[in-house]
């Protein structure tokens, strides 16, 4: 490695030749000067990784000398040193973009450390997740050789989460790598969890709440204590997405809970989020509300009807205040509503329902530009947390703060990034997902499908009387024999949702309240 090279700049730099002698010995290059002036000279010829500045000297002080030479060199980090403890240099330097602040007298240890914050923070700091995600990595892989409940997967696949978005910027990637087969492992598993489990949750069995009964269990009992609520429903939106837009929420709202939650099957809009807005399994909303239901063959939008599913839901909860819905589509229609939010302040129940995610993750499948955005699920959640910041959606947020609205914001599935193809093959009126498909006589590879042969054991509606439901299970997605090489290489690599994963199922809900 090459030698750090440091410029130390103060009016009393023979009283510091201690100090100097100390970083030498430790193999840094130090130069030294005087006053700001000889600091300009020096830094317009030379290059160093680091300056230490004095914030008082005569002539030209510190903080003016560190403004012109951030104007010289702006990437070069300055730790400035002063013997005033005053709050206004302190904020004057910080405002300045300094890398570390310290207090006369400084002892040479002070210093060492300020040099590795600030120059080695990258590295210490992968060394340490590295660290820390190997004894981890071991308790996981205990974990999901017990896990055996809906709440331990949760709380296993949040784990999961959590160090995936830890090692994601460290500089070694064999970590990462090693945390990605981890991953597929946990689908693995989760997959024969959910083949073995799913179809109890409807019977009376130990069950999470599931997109049915998300709306009575969690956001009506808010309503009951006179709220009023903000419901955001961010379509396709997956725990790890919402974990990095969160922060932008902190400065408007805290949160008091955050709970995941599960998808019903089939982990797409037309199921989850109908059943959402209706309170019913797809089979009940189609014998229930025949003229509102469409199967996958029908003609026509599968969503358009969910204010009505949701005003029917509310009539049988007995529901009488004021509410409105609004769905969100566009750049322009999230501007229209955020412009007049303010015309929301004496509902007691304002939902919106926001589409971005969708889009993003269809875009990715159709444009070059998006596959090359969101490569992998890093850049996934980093455009996802880009659009957020900068969002019509943030700006209803900020409102619904101002007019003391409690927060519940949440999504009807999540999304995979698919990488292995599946062979499927089915007649003409088979349904056309690429993680799940309905219809008759399906043929499949057994090993990479959950099935539903009765569709009604998972309240799931018949197209006819011999229809039955598939599931992709982890990151596969189904792939017609015809034409099957152009196929594959179109969908792979792309964001899918309709199957059996923890991306799609585990879910985040959150409740928060204005702060």
């Amino acid at each position: 490695m090459s030698t750090i090279k440091i410029l130390w700049v103060d009016d009393e730099i023979d009283l510091l030749k201690p100090h100097i002698l100390f970083l030498q010995k430790k193999n840094y290059d130090v130069t030294t000067c005087n006053s700001g002036t000889e600091a300009i000279d020096i830094i317009d010829k030379q290059n160093f990784d680091i300056v230490f500045l004095d914030e008082n000297m005569p002539g030209l002080t510190g903080l003016e000398t560190l403004s012109e030479i951030k104007n010289k060199r702006e990437n070069v980090p300055v730790v400035m040193i002063t013997k005033s403890e005053e709050e206004y240099i302190m904020e004057e330097a910080i405002g300045s973009k300094i890398a570390d602040y310290l207090i006369k007298p400084v002892n040479p240890n002070q210093i060492l450390l300020s040099l590795k914050k600030t120059l080695d923070n990258s590295r210490l700091v992968s060394q340490k997740t590295t660290s820390s995600y190997q004894q981890e990595f071991r308790k996981i892989a205990m974990d999901m050789a017990m896990v055996n409940s809906f709440e331990e997967w949760a709380e296993l696949y949040q784990k999961l989460i959590y160090w995936e978005m830890e090692l994601e910027n460290i500089e070694d990637d064999s970590m990462f790598e090693i945390l990605e087969s981890q991953k597929n492992e946990a689908n693995n598993q989760f997959c024969k969890f959910i083949d073995k489990n799913y179809p109890d949750w409807f019977e009376g069995h130990d069950a999470p709440t599931l997109s049915h009964n998300l709306f009575k269990e969690k956001v009506a009992p808010l309503l009951e204590e006179d709220k009023k609520v903000l419901f955001v429903v961010v379509d396709n939106l997956r725990y790890d997405q919402w974990k990095a837009f969160e922060p932008h929420l902190n400065s408007h709202y805290k949160k008091v809970l955050e709970e995941p939650y599960y998808s019903i099957l089939p982990t797409a809009t037309q199921y989850a989020r109908n059943a959402i807005f209706s309170g019913l399994m797809p089979s009940e909303m189609k014998k229930k509300h025949p003229t509102l239901w469409l199967d996958d063959t029908d003609e026509g939008g599968k969503n358009m009807h969910e204010a009505a599913f949701l005003e029917h839901q509310l009539k049988r909860l007995h529901f009488t205040k004021k509410w409105e819905y609004h769905k969100i589509t566009n750049l322009r229609n999230g501007k229209k509503l955020a412009s007049n939010f303010k015309s929301q302040k004496d509902n007691d129940l304002t939902v919106v329902v926001y589409n971005f995610v969708d889009m993003l993750s269809h875009s990715k499948t159709e444009m070059e530009v998006i596959k090359e955005l969101a490569s992998n699920d890093k850049s996934y959640r980093s455009l996802t947390e880009s659009w957020f910041k900068n969002s019509p959606l943030l700006e209803m947020i900020q409102q619904a703060r101002d007019l003391g609205m409690t927060l519940v914001i949440t999504t009807d599935h999540g999304t995979i990034n698919v990488k292995n193809p599946s062979k499927v093959i089915g007649d003409k009126n088979t349904s056309l997902n690429l993680r799940y498909k309905t219809g008759r006589s399906l043929t499949y590879e057994q090993k990479e499908v959950l099935a539903a042969k009765d569709p009604r054991t998972i309240h799931l509606p018949s197209i006819n009387m011999s229809s039955s439901f598939i599931f992709a299970k982890g990151d596969h997605f189904f792939a017609y024999p015809n034409n099957y090489n152009h196929y594959v290489s179109y969908y792979r690599n792309t964001y899918q949702h309709g199957g059996v994963s923890l991306e799609e199922m585990i879910i985040p809900f959150a409740i928060l309240e204005p702060r």
